[in-house]
């Protein structure tokens, strides 16, 4: 009897992900649990709601659209076109929970910081019309020759000012532990300082392997402020790391999640997969059902 290829495998289930939505339906009980699109950048608006209903995820985070990463400029998203969008959503029980933005806050000069205000800005607008509570920014980089402080303060002041755009619209603006910002006593002190509308995107994997953290250390620190997590697991290639399916690298995954229901997390548990910049990595067609499956075991 003849045996699959790999690649033919692989094949198979993209096929399996283009069936019409109105006929797809989960196969089992929702769990809080998302994946970020940034996962798979070359699939259609159509089939990311298929395989997400299909696995049994309960909510979308967008991060780009077949790799459209500026999402008001998807048609899906277009005046004319989110009634429609939404709609969809609604007939396959799924939520968008969090818009993830390219915007930056570090940067010094007027003119880029500037445009980095208008695409957070047009952002949070967007996740007003969507329903969508979160958007996530970077801090991103602390600047070479530059004091520590002041790079802090320029980054909790574009907090500040973002929040400020999106008070009263129902979303909050969420930083994410990413970059030069990946240790909790440093997150604390910007998320103490930019004060109400910001929150924080807790990438578990940055915080573990950049900022040598044991999950129970960062969240015990940061957990008021703890709205939304991203999960991914990797393991040492040379002196580099290589992303691997959920479960099978060094990343403490199952732990993440034991403490964080521990806490009383009430946020989805979201997979971001990042294909789009590891183009190496396994397809999206395995790595997204794999979470699914693996994550029903931590959470049941």
């Amino acid at each position: 009897m003849p045996t699959l290829t790999r690649r033919a495998a692989v094949q198979l289930l993209a096929s399996a992900c283009v069936v019409p939505s109105a006929f797809v339906r989960a196969q089992a009980p929702r769990l809080p649990i998302a994946f970020s699109t940034l996962g798979c950048p070359e699939w259609s608006w159509r089939t990311i709601l298929d395989v997400a209903a299909r696995e049994g995820f309960a909510a979308l985070e967008l991060r780009g659209i077949q790799k459209e990463l500026d999402l008001p400029r998807r048609p899906e998203f277009s005046p004319a076109n989110t009634a429609t969008t939404l709609a969809d959503l609604r007939s396959l029980d799924l939520t968008i929970v969090s818009l993830g933005s390219s915007v930056q806050l570090h940067h010094r000069e007027p003119e880029v910081r500037a445009r980095h205000f208008d695409d957070g800005r047009r952002f949070i607008d967007l996740a007003a019309a969507l329903g969508t509570p979160y958007v996530r920014v970077f801090g991103d980089r602390l600047l070479e020759g530059e004091p520590r402080e002041a790079g802090i303060a320029r980054v909790v002041e574009g907090l500040r000012q973002l929040a400020a755009h999106a008070k009263g619209s129902g979303v909050e603006v969420l930083i994410e532990s990413h970059g030069d910002f990946t240790d909790s006593p440093t997150l604390e002190t910007i998320l103490t300082e930019a004060g109400s509308g910001v929150g924080l995107l807790w990438d578990t994997h940055h915080t573990v392997v950049a900022g040598n953290e044991a999950p129970q250390q960062t969240l015990s620190r940061l957990q008021r402020w703890v709205r939304h997590t991203h999960l991914k697991d990797s393991r040492p290639d040379g002196k580099e790391r290589r992303y691997v399916l959920t479960g099978e690298g060094d990343v403490p995954v199952a732990e993440i999640v034991r403490v964080l229901r521990a806490s009383g997390y009430k946020g989805y548990y979201s997979l971001e997969w990042e294909k789009l910049w590891h183009p190496e990595i396994e397809e999206p067609e395995v790595a997204i059902p794999h979470y699914a499956r693996l994550m029903r075991q931590y959470l049941t």
